[in-house]
């Protein structure tokens, strides 16, 4: 007689415990929603400021990763001139840094309609959240193709001079040419030329005018920055200027 075949039930496999708590799927839903929170927060924020503002705060950070970030004159600082008095609701409607600079933006405005005809030709001044920038031709203030001071230009460097002295602020001298060529001994290229005249402005501003080295810099820029397009005798004369960045101590700018 065969034996009796033993049949052996195996019993099933038994699923793993489950982890404790949420799913792992959950931790990433919940950084994303997170995430969102966030950038909802940021619109609101945003939609609470100005338009000017908001411009200033992207600019900075396109700076951050490295691309050439251009300024716009403030909307509140365009309105301010020589003539203009300063309502309650727009002076409380900026900063003590702003204010700073609005009042230099007067004091050269003021000092400009005292200057003779001449020397005022081609000069302005205007200004971004950062500083103002006092420009002067060059023809006022250099004898042609040279670096050269005129006999008048101390006047317009003795502008600046005066608001150094009344201001925390320090400068930086910039040196623009036109784009036609300029081929001497001395000055080989635009290059040279302004950045000659530029050094020698610097020059002024901390021989003759006692203003401190470490508060002043000077570059020269050649054509490479030009105020107007140079295709006209007028706009390459406006773009021969000299500039005075006149910013905040705390900027390190150019």
């Amino acid at each position: 007689m065969a034996k009796a075949e033993e049949v052996i039930r195996r019993k099933p496999p038994e699923d793993p415990p489950g982890d404790e708590g949420l799913p792992p799927w959950m931790a990433t839903f919940a950084d994303m929603v997170t995430l969102l929170l966030c950038f909802f927060v940021l619109l609101l924020s945003f939609a609470q400021q100005s338009e000017e503002k908001f411009r200033d705060a992207l600019g900075s950070l396109k700076g951050a990763f490295g691309v050439k970030e251009v300024r716009a004159v403030s909307e509140e600082m365009a309105q301010f001139n020589s003539s203009s008095k300063v309502t309650k609701e727009m002076a409380a409607s900026i900063s003590r840094d702003e204010r700073l600079l609005l009042s230099v933006v007067m004091r050269i405005k003021s000092m400009l309609e005292e200057m003779d005809v001449k020397l005022k030709e081609g000069a302005g001044v205007s200004a971004d959240r950062d500083g103002v920038v006092f420009r002067a031709s060059s023809a006022s203030l250099f004898e042609r193709d040279t670096a050269v001071l005129k006999p008048k230009a101390p006047e317009v460097l003795d502008t600046v001079v005066k608001v150094l002295k009344d201001y925390k602020l320090n400068v930086v001298v910039r040196g623009h040419t036109d784009d036609r060529p300029i081929h001497t001994p001395k000055y080989p290229s635009n290059w040279e030329l302004s950045a000659a005249r530029a050094a020698v402005a610097l020059d002024y501003l901390i021989n003759k005018g006692g203003i401190e080295i470490n508060r002043a810099k000077a570059v020269g820029y050649a054509d490479t920055r030009p105020e107007v397009p140079n295709d006209s005798m007028e706009n390459r004369l406006i773009n021969q200027r000299v500039e005075f960045y006149l910013h905040m101590p705390q900027r390190d700018a150019w």
